[in-house]
């Protein structure tokens, strides 16, 4: 099995390299609403001192941040096999001794983070040179578990986009319904603002909902703003989401092959 993950990975890294201008819009359409949304947030901390008791320190530090937490747990299964089966070519993938999503499509994401991290790191370098932001409130324990909550937060991540993918067993308007579900992510995961400054229900909404746990959550925990109850409780839902949506995928695979067909078939 390993060799055969080498060799995916080997194949994935190659078709990378060979779409350079399709990665760099992409590059620049993830980074430009995190980017706006700390110029706008800085300049009304700025204006008023602070907002909510978040300093202009308080959103340069979570934006940059944000900016590689959501880099490690964003996915991108839907554009990599949904129109392999509404177009019957998923059928040759299903011919593979590997499974399409938990094998291959999961490879050729590690494949597209991997180099779309190499080209973040520049333009996050220059963003912290011109904000100048203090980082001395991160300290090595909450790095350290800042890790497993990125891991478990990419594979909730995974897991949704692959969920929302085998929609397009049913109808062609998936792509409509993950744009319908970035918006709630950024309303809801924390990439809009941070949840702290939402109304009250709908942060309580959002904290028991799977978006935040592979964007606040991770961000959150690595600056050293949770205690160690809120820390647990939310370790716990990632858990408790985990296997939720392991669930729900399992069902929406199983009943999505029932009903396609590959052209000629």
């Amino acid at each position: 099995m390993w060799k055969i993950f080498a060799r995916m990975w080997q194949v994935n890294w190659a078709e990378q390299w060979q779409y350079r201008a399709n990665l760099l819009m992409y590059q620049f359409y993830s980074l430009v609403s995190p980017i706006v949304f700390l110029s706008v947030w800085r300049a009304v901390a700025t204006s008023q001192g602070n907002v909510s008791g978040l300093t202009v320190n308080d959103f340069t530090t979570y934006y940059l941040v944000l900016l590689i937490v959501e880099n490690l747990t964003s996915e991108i299964t839907i554009w990599v096999l949904a129109y392999k089966i509404q177009d019957g070519t998923l059928a040759s993938d299903l011919l593979r001794p590997v499974h399409p999503i938990l094998v291959n499509t999961l490879v050729n994401n590690l494949a597209s983070k991997m180099l779309n991290f190499l080209a973040l790191m520049p333009v996050w370098t220059i963003l912290a040179l011109l904000f100048r932001p203090d980082f001395s409130a991160i300290i090595p324990q909450n790095l350290l578990l800042g890790l497993p909550a990125i891991l478990m937060g990419f594979a909730i991540n995974f897991l949704l986009g692959a969920i929302i993918t085998c929609v397009a067993f049913w109808t062609t308007q998936v792509y409509s319904l993950s744009e319908f579900v970035f918006a709630l992510v950024s309303l809801l995961g924390g990439m809009f603002v941070p949840l702290e400054l939402l109304p009250a229900l709908a942060r309580q909404a959002a904290l028991l909902l799977p978006f935040q746990l592979y964007l606040y959550f991770p961000i959150q925990l690595i600056l050293g703003r949770l205690s160690l109850a809120q820390v647990a409780w939310d370790f716990a839902m990632q858990g408790v989401w985990l296997v939720v949506l392991i669930l729900i995928f399992q069902w929406i695979w199983r009943a999505g092959l029932k009903q396609f067909s590959a052209v000629g078939a």
